[in-house]
């Protein structure tokens, strides 16, 4: 849909990742979904050696210094993977977001550096036992003792779990509800992977559960200051929906173009199945979803590239993760109702897309946190006075009928 809108430089982008994707295995998707991969490190080292990682930061540190609109662009195409290889790709952004904007300039050259190299993994550990959307409700405890911090709690679904050398963690800093503070925390400070799950789908990226016990992190490795954590967590809320939707989108496309390939070839009463209206309105319906999803990610990109992160922003980014993941999983359900009963064998990728794409509308957060978001953040727009507007409230015959206005 957005073609039109790509530059050139754009393009050749594409046209890089592309190239990429060819180059990754079959054998390492089927190998992770088996679960005989719980963590491709080969699969990084390659993203970093064609400089793919990190694509928005700064060339300093090994970084491209693009914008969301081109982090969209590749994303997309290594979507057509599923979650767990898109979701790999994107935690460097993710964590590499929160280095970059709010790092000292010793954080960037010792962890921002070498994981846009591919020297060095990362993941992001958030969510805990007792909670998941929840953010103030952190249990896990940093506690100051002299020129370090002493870190004891968990932290749950943290894809890379197994396999990450650094982890960016939250934890409570002080009495306050609001007192939480973010960390780098080195894998060799102390932390334990305790569990591996087994997941329905999005396997590969070993998604475990941590377990910090007294772990000491020292104080040069806590981001942006002592009881800051919130507005680190609201930065990182765009990159980690942002790469959510982006990565939904390339899926949804992959089974739209199997499913509508399969509808040209395979026939039923003497006519390819595509000629009737029961498949060819599941097909239409699956393009304009994926076309409808793909104008609001692009337009949210282009929204946070001009404006970073604002009240205005978060909603947009909060209606493309929420739509694009959601549209997914209507594409892929279209997909294998097309196919029929080959759909749902692994004869064909569908059924693994299928497993991904469920997670997509949970993880990074529910689409009824989105829903939370989007409304707030739209009455907030709606109710301020804006004289410049027409007030259209009052074009009604009777709008000065302030005795029928009744609002108690």
């Amino acid at each position: 849909m957005i073609e039109s809108l790509l530059t050139e430089q754009q393009k050749e982008l594409r046209t890089e990742v592309r190239d990429f994707v060819k180059w990754v295995p079959k054998q390492l998707l089927l190998d992770m979904d088996a679960d005989k991969v719980r963590y491709p490190r080969e699969y990084v080292v390659e993203l970093a050696k064609r400089n793919l990682l990190g694509l928005r930061f700064s060339k300093k540190y090994g970084g491209r210094e693009l914008k969301w609109v081109d982090e969209i662009i590749a994303l997309e195409e290594i979507g057509v993977f599923g979650t767990s290889l898109g979701c790999l790709f994107s935690l460097v952004s993710i964590v590499g977001e929160a280095l970059n904007v709010f790092g000292t300039k010793e954080q960037k050259e010792k962890y921002l550096e070498p994981l846009l190299k591919g020297e060095i993994f990362c993941a992001e550990a958030l969510t805990e036992p007792r909670g998941g959307s929840d953010f103030f409700g952190a249990t896990t405890i940093a506690k100051k003792e002299g020129d370090h911090y002493v870190l004891n709690g968990q932290k749950r679904f943290v894809v890379g779990a197994e396999g990450a050398d650094i982890f960016l963690v939250y934890a409570r800093t002080g009495e306050d509800a609001k007192s939480i503070s973010t960390f780098i925390v080195e894998r060799d400070m102390g932390v334990v992977s305790k569990y591996v799950y087994g997941l329905m789908g999005t396997r590969g990226g070993g998604a475990g559960r941590l377990v910090f016990k007294d772990v000491e992190v020292p104080e040069e490795n806590l981001v942006l200051g002592e009881n800051k954590g919130a507005l680190v967590f609201g930065q990182m809320m765009i990159p980690e929906r942002m790469t959510s939707a982006a990565g939904a989108l390339g899926a949804s496309r992959a089974c739209l173009e199997i499913a509508s390939r399969y509808s040209n070839k395979r026939t039923a009463f003497g006519r390819h199945i595509r000629e009737f209206q029961g498949v060819s309105f599941r097909i239409a319906d699956s393009i304009t979803k994926l076309d409808a999803a793909s104008g609001l990610v692009y337009g949210a990109a282009v929204s946070v590239d001009k404006m970073g992160s604002t009240g205005h922003t978060r909603r947009l980014v909060s209606e493309a993760k929420r739509f694009a993941t959601e549209s997914a999983w209507e594409i892929v359900n279209n997909a294998m109702q097309v196919m029929g009963g080959i759909g749902y064998t692994n004869v064909y990728p569908i059924e693994r897309l299928l497993r991904d794409g469920r997670l997509a509308i949970i993880w990074t957060g529910t689409s009824e946190i989105m829903n939370l978001i989007i409304q707030h953040e739209y009455y907030k727009e709606v109710l301020k006075q804006d004289d410049s507007i027409r007030n259209i409230e009052n074009d009604a015959q009777e709008a000065d009928a302030e005795v029928e206005k009744i609002y108690e």
